[in-house]
């Protein structure tokens, strides 16, 4: 199991303590649910829910981007060992580690340098392991992101999804709807969560 696999950590460790939701999207994905996703990312960001992803697809990229815009942390885990150096593509993620707002984390040691099926399979279900609950804006019917998604939902996990057709599967699996208007945001309570430790935290010092 995932949860057994030991950690290369670059960043601040101390984040991978607070409560997470996983972002996954797959590669391709409908312009509807694009809209949707970067709608999701900023709601992400402006509640500071910590988000936990591969950022491997270009929706999920386009989500780190806007995530690492405030101050809130955010973790990146790889589907390979860490970079020599902190990446600058596809986004410039340098000063956010120096500030401590981004940790990478990766269960590969150095020598494996590139991403293959296999990597990427086994850095999803650590996403998915490590998060209270996870979100899949967009699985392709067939896809291995479905598959890990039934695989979680079998399991209880907590999967949310958008309602679209294109999500019909992973709504009739069993997936909850999830509507980022909605005034009761499922995710309220992990941010409650977070925030209590922070003001925890800060009353110590």
């Amino acid at each position: 199991m995932s949860r057994e696999l030991s950690l290369h950590i670059v960043g601040t460790p101390a984040i991978l303590d607070r409560p997470k939701v996983a972002l996954f999207c797959s590669v391709k994905c409908p312009g509807k649910l694009i809209l949707d996703t970067y709608d999701l990312a900023k709601r992400f960001r402006d509640k500071g829910v910590t988000v936990i992803s591969g950022f491997h697809s270009p929706m999920e990229q386009e989500c780190l981007r806007i995530l690492l815009r405030p101050t809130h942390p955010v973790i990146w885990c790889l589907a390979r060992g860490l970079y020599r150096h902190i990446p600058t593509n596809p986004v410039d993620c340098r000063a956010a580690v120096a500030e401590g707002r981004l940790v990478m984390i990766t269960p590969f040691p150095d020598t494996v340098r590139y991403i293959t099926t296999k990597t990427a399979k086994i850095r999803n279900r650590l996403v998915a392991d490590m998060a209270s609950s996870v979100v899949v804006t967009h699985a392709a019917p067939g896809s291995k992101m479905e598959a890990l998604c039934r695989e979680l939902l079998a399991e209880g996990k907590p999967v949310y999804t958008f309602d679209h057709p294109a999500n019909a599967a992973l709504i009739q699996a069993g997936a909850e709807k999830l509507d980022i208007n909605d005034q009761c945001f499922p995710f309220t309570g992990i941010l409650t969560v977070a925030s209590r430790k922070s003001d925890t935290n800060k009353g110590s010092l």
